[in-house]
């Protein structure tokens, strides 16, 4: 798909110098550049919505470029336009001005639009804005901070406004705009700060007192002789104020929430946590820290292809069902690999069954890339063969029967759920990243959509039974736990 692209930044901003030369004469010309370069430390792109004035970061742009006929992604979001063949990249397609709620006519399928394609982390995305102006270039210090005065944009996702040659240009923040925006590095200094003065804190804690019980106090202590606590009840303190504060940090750091459903885990990892780093050394100080105790949590083949030793453990926990369709609910579906592989085993579990599985996800990318999921060569020769199909240009891809199974879906689980009553429930390693209060709310959810015979599987290091208020049957299979009405 050919693709008309404008000139490139630089050329833009070297451009607009030589006008800028150009109008003060040859002889102010270096006295020009050299006021430029020490005035300008910020540079932004500008372009416009809806007639308004609008910039971003030049830093988070990696090209702009003309294109239309995007790729349609069922069931997305409506600012999701599509994807897009960008040299052989598939990028998806966002339109600006739905996303502000900005009103646009119907566009035309084959309509060309003004794309900024810009770079978020490791994520490329295609930016659809009215028009792309110019790149312009400021001191940092002239941007103001947001104002509530731009009420027709959610104020989270403005950077500030600045204010260039009598127009008024609306910094927007495209890092939290793609919700890539998590401030670690703040995190990570709080969680530290917090160990720094855990105990500190604690000891102000118990003299926040009122005066009487200080008084009262002080005489039961004089007329009682004083005793050291015993060293065993030290260590017992210590270890609940050590437990606590990596509780604390990963909630903080990796939005991991311990409560019943991973409690057991949990104190089983404490354990081998002190005995790996020591025990004066077990806070959690970085991001890092937090993704190294982790790491023993997820399930088998989390984000990847599935081996086929755990096909085979997933394949026995599978019950008997005679239905003519099994329906199936895969919260936090990823970027697909899990969804294929279980739509692989049911259909060969359930021959003769129609499958239908409704596959949900939060983030934006993985699920627009979902459908396109295309598999390696030594995949389709594993146990995957009977369900992959070779294409003309020599690449495997699911047969067209898996394919139609699976629904994928831009959705939060975390809200209403709207979904026929389902045979199976499969949502491994999501709850744990949920509230409390979301983790019962989702897994009451599982209960009530559950047919009378359906059944639940959760992540490996996850248990439904343990949650407040949860009946569940729990039955294991090898290494699998499977859990019923």
């Amino acid at each position: 798909m050919a693709e008309n692209t404008k000139p490139s930044i630089n050329a833009v901003l070297k451009e607009s110098l030589g006008n800028l030369q150009s109008l003060a004469g040859p002889d102010a010309a270096g006295e020009l550049a050299d006021n430029i370069a020490t005035i300008i430390d910020y540079k932004m792109v500008t372009f416009s919505l809806a007639g308004k004035d609008y910039a971003i970061d030049i830093m988070k742009v990696k090209e702009i470029a003309k294109a239309g006929r995007f790729t349609y992604v069922p069931n997305a979001l409506p600012f999701v336009l599509g994807v897009y063949n960008l040299r052989g990249d598939i990028i998806p397609i966002v339109d600006l001005r739905l996303f502000f709620n900005i009103e646009v006519p119907e566009r035309e399928y084959d309509a060309i639009e003004n794309m900024l394609i810009v770079v978020i982390g490791d994520q490329t995305f295609g930016v659809v804005v009215d028009d792309i102006d110019k790149v312009v270039g400021i001191k940092k210090s002239t941007i103001n901070p947001p104002h509530p005065l731009f009420g027709d944009i959610n104020i989270k996702y403005i950077q500030g406004v600045v204010e260039v040659n009598n127009r008024l240009y609306v910094l927007l923040d495209i890092e939290r705009i793609f919700g890539a925006k998590q401030d670690v590095s703040a995190e990570a200094e709080a969680a530290a700060a917090q160990v720094a003065n855990g105990v500190s804190k604690i000891a102000v804690q118990t003299t926040q007192k009122s005066a009487a019980q200080k008084v009262a106090e002080s005489k039961a202590e004089s007329a009682q002789p004083k005793s050291e606590p015993k060293p065993v009840e030290k260590e017992v303190k210590r270890e609940k104020i050590d437990y606590s504060f990596i509780v604390n940090g990963l909630s903080s750091m990796k939005k991991f929430i311990v409560t019943g459903l991973n409690e057991k885990w949990m104190q089983g990892r404490y354990t081998d946590w002190e005995n790996e780093r020591g025990k004066d050394k077990t806070q959690l100080q970085t991001a890092s820290d937090a993704d190294a105790f982790l790491k023993t949590f997820f399930s088998p083949c989390s984000g990847t292809w599935w081996s086929k030793e755990y096909a085979d453990s997933i394949y026995k926990a599978l019950p008997d069902n005679s239905a003519k369709q099994i329906v199936v609910w895969n919260p936090g579906c990823g970027k697909g690999y899990e969804t294929y592989s279980f739509a692989c085993l049911l259909k060969k579990r359930y021959p003769d069954a129609k499958i239908k599985i409704y596959a949900h996800e939060v983030d934006l990318l993985s699920i627009s890339n979902a459908p396109l999921l295309s598999v390696p060569a030594d995949v389709a020769g594993d146990w995957y063969s009977p369900y992959v199909t070779k294409k003309a240009n020599g690449e495997y891809t699911f047969a067209q029967d898996i394919r139609d199974s699976i629904l994928f879906e831009y959705h939060d689980c975390a809200n209403t759920n709207a979904l026929p009553p389902v045979d199976i429930v499969f949502a491994r390693d999501v709850l744990s990243f949920l509230s409390a209060d979301a983790q019962k709310r989702i897994a009451a959810d599982f209960a009530d959509k559950l047919k009378g015979n359906g059944v639940a599987f959760v992540g490996q290091n996850e248990v439904l039974d343990n949650m407040e208020g949860s009946k569940w049957n729990v039955r294991t299979v090898g290494s699998v736990t499977v859990f019923g009405k």
